[in-house]
């Protein structure tokens, strides 16, 4: 850990400010008249997997078919992809991707987000690529010619949501298992207040290098790193190595209840929170209805959730609560008021099928009184 970083923590206590401001305004800018077209001066760059998501509706006896978990995710090959796929009568195929989305909220807040991620040379990469410079989120896609090599193709992730809304995934991480260290520019890094860590990713050795150097890439510029758990049963198979990230290279940990249970070993979220004061981070859990928990000076707080008529799709819940608690934190907001925000952007998205908004964000907090218009 770098000089400079250590004063912020104590062991055992929760910390001073982070390392953040926006690096996208000058003082003389409002967020309406800042450049756009270039990679310097982002809020946040997000690292992760490029993923087409196929999205439907379906009954738990697909999942039975299927051989998936209700409401996990798990790592499957093309021809399996193809099969669940199959099953599909009408499915909806968006650019996805956990961190994606998050960086796609943000810039829909009005923030400036980059993204950095393995596609293939094929035509779902080009696609999918001009679809995320659509959403204005500034994206340096790697090729690896391994991909090329070995025909994997550009990610996809099969998403079926069950009557209950709970949403269940297979994904075939493809290309976007071919990210390596030369695909993260370390200009484009240092670039950005946040680096935002995608743990989906951590299922793969050459990412894990590459996430490492960035957060030591962002640490040097004086920026502050987020890691997002992203699912329960990525805890489990990386609880070791997650729990060490904490020591050095996580400046901000995102994750729900049972994530961050898990993975500090806690029998209830009470005490998974008791645990993570102890890490001297800044530590935000979401608990679904319940609101979230959002780790202060003073010890935790709750927030509560923003009032949602209908849960459609809890697809990308996570990612838009992510996407309003960064901009949060990197537009001068403390913690509780970004996780507000954050709960404001999950509702809008659990309110319909998919993972992007369909919802104008900055005018929806706007009107709570969260940003200004």
């Amino acid at each position: 850990m770098e000089t400079g970083k250590e004063s912020q923590t104590l062991p055992g206590r929760l910390p001073g400010p982070l390392r953040l401001g926006s690096r996208s305004v000058h003082a003389d800018q409002s967020p309406e008249t800042r450049v756009n077209e270039d990679d310097t001066g982002l809020d946040l760059v997000a690292i992760g997997s490029p993923l087409l998501d196929v999205l439907a509706a379906t009954g738990d006896e697909v999942l039975e078919q299927a051989g998936l978990i209700k409401g996990s995710m798990t790592l499957i090959d093309l021809a399996k992809a193809r099969l669940v796929q199959a099953m599909l009568p009408a499915p909806r195929f968006v650019s996805g991707g956990s961190v994606a989305n998050t960086a796609v909220g943000l810039a829909e807040l009005g923030g400036r987000a980059g993204f950095i991620g393995a596609v293939a040379d094929d035509d779902v990469g080009h696609t999918y690529t001009q679809d995320l410079r659509d959403a204005g989120v500034v994206f340096e896609p790697h090729c690896n010619e391994s991909a090329e090599g070995e025909l994997l193709g550009t990610g996809r992730c099969i998403v079926l949501i069950s009557d209950d809304a709970e949403r269940t995934m297979g994904t075939y991480l493809g290309a976007a298992s071919t990210l390596t260290v030369a695909g993260v520019r370390s200009a484009f890094v240092e670039s950005a207040s946040i680096v935002l860590l995608e743990g989906y990713l951590w299922d793969v050795d050459s990412a894990k290098e590459a996430m490492r150097h960035a957060a030591a890439t962002a640490h040097r510029a004086d920026g502050s790193v987020a890691l997002s758990l992203s699912d329960s049963f990525c805890v489990v198979r990386h609880q070791r190595e997650f729990l060490d990230l904490l020591v050095d290279d996580i400046d901000i940990l995102l994750g729900n209840e049972e994530e961050i249970t898990m993975l500090f070993g806690a029998p209830s979220h009470e005490q998974a929170i008791e645990a993570a004061e102890e890490t001297g981070l800044l530590v935000i859990m979401t608990r679904g209805a319940q609101g979230s928990v959002v780790l202060t000076a003073h010890g935790p707080e709750a927030v509560a959730a923003a009032p949602v008529a209908k849960v459609v799709d809890t697809t990308g819940a996570g990612d838009l609560f992510a996407a309003g608690v960064l901009y949060g934190l990197t537009h001068g907001m403390d913690p509780v008021e970004s996780a507000r925000l954050g709960g404001l952007c999950a509702a809008e998205v659990i309110s319909h099928t998919g993972a992007r908004p369909e919802s104008d964000l900055r005018a929806l907090a706007a009107a709570s009184g969260l940003v200004v218009s």
